[in-house]
């Protein structure tokens, strides 16, 4: 196969007659399955689409205004995504990266540029479901052109052993008027090592959201480091964390939000869950270069909400199946 797909061709899977890549597909669809996705939206020519497993990029599908190019790198693909200004696009742009293998390294380098004024959603599962000593590195550029929206949905499986390391970085820019919705969850099968690092720089009128759910349990490891800088005139930005660990499992959430202009207002909010012997860390950093921005924070560590736990367990629940419940509602 050609490691480079041409933007011109609209083609919903690559290289169909091979059964390599026949099973391969098909395995890496039960896993974007499980992962809670619908595999036969990644087969509909109304839907852009890519599927990479590994280092293998088994379908593409283009429609109007969108343009993916993906090249095959030695342990990854190197994916830039398109969309024209002033493009609305219908639906959400529908990426599954994984690996079906126990082991293995997968590097993915992506680039988003949106286009002025464009509207796009995307709806990312990244499904790892034998993990047992896997590491997934993303490295990730955006740029949200003037005016134009991007909202970015991540959610990943793990599997049940935990033996995986996801190191995903991200540098954003928000342009004047730009908006930008990012939302991670790991709430499915162990964490393995979660270590995300997101910066984002926002200019006048543009907006920010960050939001990261993630549930770990055993020996997980879960550290979020996001720096949130409001740069322009007006510019708006939040970040939202709701994280549960328990019996062993550690989190760490690190937070900066920058009020550096007029107007600038900037909220930072961390919800974090701890039960058994788990260890929840929450460090927020709040900086104001102007004397007209206003950067708030609120944090909230603990144990679940006692009256909630004796409501679900007066309905006949006993308690680990009642926190479990709460926990779930919170990650939802």
């Amino acid at each position: 196969m050609s490691s480079h797909h041409p933007s011109h061709v609209k083609s919903s899977v690559l290289q169909q007659r091979d059964p390599a890549w026949a099973r391969e597909f098909e395995a890496i669809l039960k896993a974007y399955e499980q992962a809670g996705g619908k595999p036969d939206v990644l087969r509909t020519p109304r839907v852009a689409s890519a599927v990479i497993s590994g280092n293998h990029v088994l379908a593409v599908n283009l429609v109007e205004g969108v343009d993916i190019e993906a090249e095959e790198l030695e342990n990854g693909v190197h994916a830039c995504i398109t969309v024209a200004p002033g493009t609305k696009v219908d639906y959400p742009v529908h990426l599954c990266f994984g690996m079906v293998p126990t082991e293995g390294l997968q590097e993915i380098i992506s680039e988003f540029e949106i286009g002025e004024g464009a509207e796009v959603g995307f709806l990312a599962h990244c499904t790892f479901p034998n993990a047992e000593n896997l590491k997934h590195v993303m490295d990730a550029r955006i740029h949200v052109g003037p005016g134009a929206t991007m909202r970015y949905s991540e959610g990943h499986y793990h599997g049940p052993v935990g033996g995986i390391e996801v190191l995903p970085t991200t540098h954003a820019q928000v342009d004047e008027g730009g908006w930008l919705e990012s939302e991670f969850s790991l709430v499915h099968g162990r964490v393995g090592r979660l270590e995300i690092q997101f910066e984002v720089e926002v200019t006048a009128g543009g907006v920010v959201e960050l939001v990261t759910k993630a549930y770990g349990s055993a020996e997980d490891e879960i550290e979020v480091n996001e720096v949130v800088r409001l740069n322009g005139e007006g510019a708006r930005g939040l970040t939202k964390t709701r994280v549960a660990v328990r019996d062993q499992a550690t989190s760490e959430i690190y937070t900066t939000a920058e009020g550096n202009a007029p107007g600038a207002v900037g909220h930072m909010d961390c919800t974090e869950i701890v039960r058994g012997e788990a260890v929840a860390r929450n460090v927020p950093i709040v900086v104001v270069r102007d004397d007209r921005a206003r950067v708030t924070h609120e944090a909230a560590i603990g144990s679940v909400n006692s009256k909630e736990l004796e409501t679900l367990m007066a309905r006949g629940l006993d308690e680990e199946e009642a926190v479990d419940i709460i926990v779930r509602g919170l990650l939802g």
